[in-house]
């Protein structure tokens, strides 16, 4: 996702704002911040959040962490450029991540397929577990730039996809 990242920035003028869903510990927060996108971490956890805040701000970044439960809390209409999701699975909130997405705003989306039961780590609920194609089918609305479906390291499925409009990340 790093990579994907790197390639999506944009040219000069304010930075585009960027969110990381369930933050955790910040990884992908470290590298929207470092790559000059105002960047947003949002995480169930307070530990999470506050953890995600003082790793970047050690590093010289700033990352504005948000703690809420997204079932509960609605995510703002058409406000991201960018918005991460990694090993991370809500079904339910498909829908209110396309409309996060500002016109022209990208989704990156990367998490564990049903086969990584075969793995023999990682979760093994359905829950937490995508079927095959599932995630291009959720998001069949964006215009898809990259998806795959793999099987090592991980068994992941991975999206970058963009909303029409004119906005560019």
């Amino acid at each position: 996702m790093a990579d994907w990242i790197r390639r999506l920035v944009g040219g000069a003028g304010a930075p585009k704002r960027a969110l990381d869903v369930a933050v955790g510990r910040g990884r992908h927060a470290e590298v929207l911040a470092a790559e000059g996108f105002s960047t947003f971490g949002v995480d169930v956890s307070v530990d999470a959040v506050r953890g995600a805040v003082a790793r970047a701000a050690a590093r010289g970044l700033v990352v504005r962490g948000w703690c809420a439960d997204l079932t509960r809390h609605a995510l703002p209409l058409e406000h991201f450029a960018l918005v991460v999701v990694v090993r991370y699975l809500q079904r339910d909130l498909f829908a209110a991540l396309v409309r996060t997405l500002a016109p022209g705003g990208v989704l990156l989306y990367e998490t564990f397929t049903e086969g990584q039961r075969a793995v023999g780590r990682g979760p093994t609920s359905p829950d937490h577990l995508l079927k095959p194609g599932e995630l291009r089918a959720a998001f069949a609305d964006l215009d898809v730039l990259f998806y795959e479906e793999v099987l090592e390291p991980d068994a992941l499925a991975r999206l970058v996809a963009r909303k029409a409009g004119t906005g560019r990340v």
